[in-house]
């Protein structure tokens, strides 16, 4: 299982463009206080913006991987279903930097810069 299938994060929509993601609050996103933890925050940018400039990359040897985030709480949630949306302010050749927000029933509750860079993999053969 990987890290999306575990939290019960959906992708809604990606383009070189725009991300949306969707996520429905349960009880493993919570800290003690009966909070969403801000962690959840994090992997919802950092996973819009990979997925956003995974698909502007025009080869098959490189993929995109985070090097920054920053990432602002405006408010606390408690249960419902997040829309998280991604957008590019640069996309370049080594690096792509994407902005976040996150919305609770049309509110931002958080918002993320993030930053990747284009890493050379090494394609394995079977």
């Amino acid at each position: 299982m990987n890290l999306l299938e575990n939290l019960g994060i959906k992708v809604s929509d990606q383009s070189k463009t725009r991300v949306i993601l969707k996520m429905e609050i349960a009880a493993k996103h919570m800290q003690p206080y009966k909070l969403m933890h801000g962690g959840i925050s994090a992997v919802l940018a950092e996973t819009a913006a990979s997925i956003g400039a995974n698909l502007n990359i025009e080869d098959d040897e490189h993929v995109a991987v985070g090097v920054d985030i920053t990432t602002h709480h405006l408010n606390p949630v408690k249960d419902g279903v997040l829309v998280t949306e991604a957008t590019p302010v640069k996309v370049g050749n080594v690096i792509q930097t994407w902005t976040i927000t996150t919305h609770l029933e049309g509110h931002a509750i958080n918002t993320s810069l993030s930053t990747v860079t284009l890493k050379k993999v090494a394609l394995k053969t079977v």
